[in-house]
């Protein structure tokens, strides 16, 4: 039987493919750009094919000889998010059933009130997905989950950042609904599960683990897992959603953008009304994992460094993806650039080693206030900020979030390019090499690239150039300093 995973470069498709092929199943992950499953280490056991879910016309090639297609996509944060869903899931449905694909499985989020006029942006898209998929004529399965407790997920980052920097908490009235969050081990078993379901299931299904808390008692429970006090949270009516978004975005890593929907999601109340799958797939074994087990279990997946994907990873489809240009004249004949090198007295692998652990805990190697400001800066103007970390603290993949940067290219002991994704009028990106010389020495370069859109281009590097000796002269001092010691 084959698989289409889409949505595999995210979190939930990240880490159901390799569960498929432990299952015997044939992968196959749909990607619009291949590039970005390279270094994820199931790549060399799935077909990759590049498509766009927007474009129905990339989509047979997908399609041909599919058995089961999961839907695993969304463009929540992303400007437009529920016209651009509903574009892709029409053209996902209209793909899947001229191929023949014998069943889809999509992963949405609780239904919400059909005569409630506060239903969140964020739910009713999902709820219209939905719709769209089981309308195909294909037999489809709606698996709707509230909250995923796993290290790396959106929700899990926003409870787990809120808790441990703030003991006392202004919080609004949403933290007192109840949610009934689930682990995301039980969530992919289920997806797993529904790949064998017979065809005559054609329906939703609300999926939960078993535990019925508030927000606020999420928080709690949290702390005592994590070893924390008590923390203090003091109710304010006033606090809107909106507001309280704009907190979460300055408190965690979660960007305002993806923060809106999902605070806005939670002023609703998010319980199971029914747990009929029951009938056609059994619980996982042992059972549905109780919320502190969740905790405890992305807990030690963070801790040891194993966190398989992160919210991070997916990139919207409005984000940049095209890779530095190898013509300097691109962009009306203007590429800002700034260059630095150092002999090093280490080992190439020294070097490397520094490089490819930068950002995350490690900094920037430069004047932190300043990249600390300018993660601030970008984050009040909507942007993501330089909280969202790394997924691994020395080990990098193409592809992943790497603070306010993506990292577009890796070749190991070499080279890391990383392209910006911190708001700009313009293009950037920054390579860092190792460069052995004929000699035997080791050198490091550094190289800046900036690609200015329009006047507000050319006169942000000349607002900034004046600040590059000490911030990227500075790195180039720091890293090369770190390498030699």
């Amino acid at each position: 039987m084959r698989c289409l995973v889409t949505g595999a470069t995210g979190y939930i498709g990240g880490r159901l493919a390799p569960r498929l092929l432990a299952q015997g199943y044939d992968v196959r992950c749909l990607a619009r750009r291949a590039g970005r499953l390279r270094d994820v280490p199931w790549s060399g056991q799935v077909e990759i094919v590049e498509a766009d879910l927007s474009r129905a016309e990339t989509l047979p090639a997908a399609f041909d000889g599919v058995d089961v297609a999961y839907y695993l996509v969304h463009s929540l944060g992303q400007a437009g998010f529920e016209a651009t869903d509903r574009q892709a899931a029409t053209n996902f449905a209209t793909a899947a059933r001229a191929a023949g694909v014998r069943r889809i499985v999509y992963l949405g989020g609780p239904e919400p009130a059909a005569d409630d006029p506060a239903t969140s942006a964020h739910l009713r898209s999902r709820s219209e997905v939905g719709r769209i998929l089981q309308a195909s004529g294909v037999p489809t399965v709606v698996l709707r989950a509230a909250v995923i407790i796993g290290s790396g997920s959106a929700s899990f980052e926003m409870l787990r950042y809120l808790t441990e920097r703030l003991p006392v908490m202004v919080t609004p009235r949403w933290v007192t609904n109840r949610i009934q969050p689930i682990a995301v081990r039980d969530v992919l078993h289920y997806l797993v599960g529904c790949a064998s379901l017979p065809a005559e299931v054609d329906r939703g299904f609300d999926i939960a683990g078993p535990d019925v808390l508030t927000f606020g008692e999420m928080m709690q429970r949290y702390a005592r897992v994590a070893g924390l006090p008590r923390r203090l949270l003091l109710p304010v009516r006033p606090l809107t959603p909106t507001l309280s978004s704009y907190w979460v975005g300055l408190v965690t890593p979660v960007p305002n953008a993806l923060a809106r929907p999902l605070v806005a999601s939670l002023i609703h109340e998010a319980v199971a009304h029914e747990h009929d799958i029951a009938a056609y797939l059994p619980d996982p074994p042992g059972g549905l994992t109780g919320f502190d087990e969740a905790v405890e279990l992305a807990l030690a997946k963070v801790r040891d460094a194993q966190v398989e994907t992160c919210w991070s990873t997916a990139a919207g489809p409005n984000a940049p993806a095209e890779p530095l240009p190898s013509d300097p004249d691109w962009s009306g004949g203007t590429a800002y650039t700034d260059v630095r090198e150092r002999p090093v007295a280490a080992s190439p692998e020294a070097l490397w080693q520094v490089i490819e652990g930068v950002g995350g805990e490690h900094g920037w190697y430069s004047f932190p206030l300043a990249w600390s400001v300018r993660g601030w800066l970008d984050k009040l103007v909507g942007g993501v900020g330089l909280r969202r970390g790394r997924r691994h603290p020395q080990h990098l993949r193409v592809g992943e979030a790497l603070d306010f940067w993506r990292v577009e290219e890796i070749v190991p002991g070499e080279l890391l390019r990383l392209r910006a994704e911190m708001r700009l009028p313009g293009r950037a990106w920054l390579e860092l090499r190792v460069q052995r010389g004929d000699d035997g020495g080791v050198r490091y370069r550094q190289r800046a690239v900036f690609l200015p859109h329009g006047l507000a281009g050319h006169a942000y590097w000349a607002a900034v150039a004046p600040f590059h000796a000490l911030v990227f002269g500075g790195m180039a001092r720091n890293i090369t300093g770190r390498a030699e010691r």
